[in-house]
């Protein structure tokens, strides 16, 4: 399916480049600030600000594209846990900060990458840095591993 919908917040995440997949109602996008390994965002098409203001199209794909970017995670980088987390505080459109949680730090493209929150919440002043290059292989390795 292409889609090639790019809203206000998902050109903030750097789309089209970060695209990994789109729904018809969805697209999830690789987090160009890797706060883990393969953090994402999940953001919705429709153009509303309220998560209460969604589609109900919108709701009914959502259980099928957390269910699709969960096992391509797991598939990709074995998480621990997975955390969903609505913020909307700067970017308008409704979207998830989709985190991956890791109780020991993961290896990939050369680099080792650590999870500053872990048990605990997530920390968002923490992130792994990371270039468009490595950005680029962990987008390709999720691709790889989406059904």
């Amino acid at each position: 399916m292409t889609v090639k919908i790019f809203n206000s917040t998902m050109q903030k995440f750097g789309a089209p480049a970060t695209v990994i997949h789109q729904f018809q109602h969805w697209s999830v996008l690789l987090r160009p600030a890797q706060l883990t390994l393969g953090a994402l965002v999940l953001v919705a098409h429709d153009p509303v600000q309220s998560f209460s203001e969604l589609s109900s199209a919108s709701f009914a794909e959502l259980q099928l594209a957390t269910n699709q970017l969960d096992s391509a995670l797991k598939k990709s980088f074995h998480y621990d846990k997975l955390n969903y987390m609505m913020l909307m505080m700067v970017d308008p459109d409704v979207h998830f900060h989709v985190i991956p949680r890791y109780a020991q730090s993961k290896e990939f493209a050369g680099q080792s990458f650590h999870d500053a929150g872990w048990p605990s919440v997530p920390d968002f002043k923490k992130i792994n840095a990371t270039d468009v290059n490595v950005n680029q292989q962990i987008i390709e390795h999720l691709i790889s591993n989406w059904k």
